[in-house]
């Protein structure tokens, strides 16, 4: 019997909200999520351990940070099973839909739709980020425009994060990560609208981005890897030189 099927009605509408808040904000830490929530210590810390048994949520020790004593600050994320229980109602539908169209009248007609979604997509980043202009690198440097789509991903619904990753010194690289896909299920069967929304963050950010994992391919958490050489360095493309032609990092 899970921890689930034995708490009270409220513990368990409680439990609810903890788990779509580390959703929307994994990776977290017990300490801020029950800051978030108004909770105490003692009461997140028994709603964290019941999803945690009931394998809704993990801990995920985040490199570079610490909690005391040198060990690695944990933080909590949420799972496959956890992304399945509180998925949208609609996803296997749309799946089907997409199944039938790519029977019925070919993948041309998926991968039209796949460029109308990115296309929207790409419309509302762009008024998120008004130095998003295709074919003109805009401003600053990358980690500072790594940083800016981070948050404009978040608000719409991504729960997203870019941090700097130490590969080297100087550092040389960001990461981007999205604890939440609104269209997982359907990427999972479609990984061409992973490939679109790649290629979205690849125009904005003016630099040969690659993903290292998705929340469709099963793990818990798509990160991206944005190669940059140093977090201060402006864009070779204000130099007036083409970024996808080397030297961009």
């Amino acid at each position: 019997m899970s921890a689930a099927e034995v708490a009270p009605p409220e513990d368990g509408r409680t439990r609810q909200r903890v788990l779509s808040a580390v959703l929307d904000h994994g990776p977290i830490s017990a300490s801020s999520l029950a800051k978030m929530m108004g909770l105490t210590a003692a009461a997140i810390r028994r709603h964290l351990d019941a999803l945690t048994e009931d394998g809704l949520i993990e801990v995920r020790a985040l490199a570079g940070q610490r909690a005391g004593r040198g060990r690695p600050a944990r933080h909590y994320t949420v799972t496959a099973d956890g992304h399945a229980q509180i998925s949208h109602t609609y996803d296997e539908l749309a799946v089907d839909v997409l199944d039938y169209v790519q029977e019925a009248a070919g993948p041309q007609l998926v991968e039209g739709f796949v460029k109308v979604h990115t296309d929207r997509l790409r419309e509302r980043l762009s008024r998120r980020l008004p130095d998003f202009r295709p074919g003109d690198q805009g401003q600053g440097t990358v980690a500072e425009r790594s940083r800016r789509l981070a948050k404009a991903l978040d608000r719409e619904g991504f729960a997203a994060s870019a941090s700097p990753v130490a590969v080297g010194t100087p550092l040389e690289a960001m990461q981007l990560c999205q604890g939440h896909c609104p269209i997982r299920n359907v990427a999972e069967h479609f990984p061409e609208f992973c490939e679109a929304e790649l290629e979205v963050f690849g125009e904005y950010l003016g630099v040969d981005v690659r993903r290292l994992s998705t929340l469709a391919g099963g793990a818990h958490v798509c990160t991206t890897h944005i190669p940059t050489s140093a977090l201060t360095r402006p864009l070779i493309g204000e130099q007036g030189a083409d970024p996808r032609q080397g030297g961009s990092r």
